[in-house]
């Protein structure tokens, strides 16, 4: 049974120490999740009984392609019109609690390791219910259309339901799960599940044009970001630009597995942002 970490809020004690593992540079940035308190919340206009962490948003020098945001809606909260940006395509992961999610005219009960995908122009909605807080990612980017390639359908589904896609010759220690097909080019971007067992390592540093998003749902590593080995755990995120170089050792003693962005599958933009 897979566990998810979601940020509890509150203050840390007055008596807390100031120094934490918070980085910003040109590269990447690690935002750890003791930084995740109240005082940094913000609320959305359309969303009732609704607060979030905003992690990611297009910015210079920060993230190019994607916002992400990690919910929490109290019971009875959720919103009828969720985005009014109509270009906007989305993906939900869940992590904790029950809620109603309407895609279009059709309903469906969500609950922790449900993955939603959510196509640019469809009308969703969303109702928070059981006894607790629905805890979710909320992944949004601006969808490129490809000459010739239809839109790709909504989806909803859970992780259990999907079969991890180890890498060849890792001994099942590096591997993936996949939402969608990776060679279906209706898709400009994926959000999947990277999993390491305990020993699992990318043993050289990936240097790739793709921008990442990664959030630790479980455990912990030590993650070569540029020129950097940095420590993280659950509950950390990480962004990292175009081209920064990667790697990770996941010593243990359990399994690390994070929330996987990537922009994929469509030409270099040559002429400013695409709306």
């Amino acid at each position: 049974m897979s566990s998810y970490y979601a940020p509890p809020g509150g203050l840390p004690p007055q008596s807390a120490l100031m120094s934490q593992r918070a980085v910003f540079t040109e590269a990447y940035a690690v935002i750890p999740r003791g930084c995740f308190s109240d005082i940094v919340v913000s609320h959305l206009p359309g969303w009732t009984d609704t607060r979030l962490w905003l992690i990611a948003r297009p910015l210079s020098g920060f993230s190019e392609t994607f916002s992400q945001y990690v919910m929490e809606v109290a019971p009875g909260g959720g919103s009828d019109a969720p985005d009014a940006e109509t270009a906007a395509e989305h993906w939900l992961f869940f992590t904790e609690g029950l809620a109603t999610l309407t895609i279009g005219a059709t309903g469906h009960e969500v609950e922790a390791g449900s993955y939603a995908y959510i196509p640019a122009g469809t009308a969703w909605k969303l109702l928070a219910e059981g006894n607790g807080p629905a805890r979710f990612h909320w992944l949004r980017k601006l969808y490129e259309a490809a000459p010739g390639v239809a839109a790709p359908a909504a989806f909803v589904i859970n992780e259990r339901d999907v079969p991890v896609r180890w890498m060849p010759d890792t001994l099942n220690r590096w591997g993936t799960t996949r939402f969608v097909d990776p060679t279906d080019m209706a898709h400009d971007a994926h959000v999947n599940i990277v999993t390491f067992e305990p020993g699992g390592l990318i043993p050289f540093e990936e240097t790739h044009v793709m921008e990442h998003g990664l959030y630790v749902l479980e455990g912990k590593a030590v993650y070569k970001l540029n020129k950097d080995w940095v420590e993280v755990e659950a509950g950390d995120f990480m962004w990292l630009r175009a081209f920064c170089p990667q790697a990770c050792y996941a010593a243990g003693p359990g399994r690390f597995r994070y929330l996987l962005y990537k922009d994929v599958n469509r030409h270099a933009r040559l002429r400013g942002v695409l709306r």
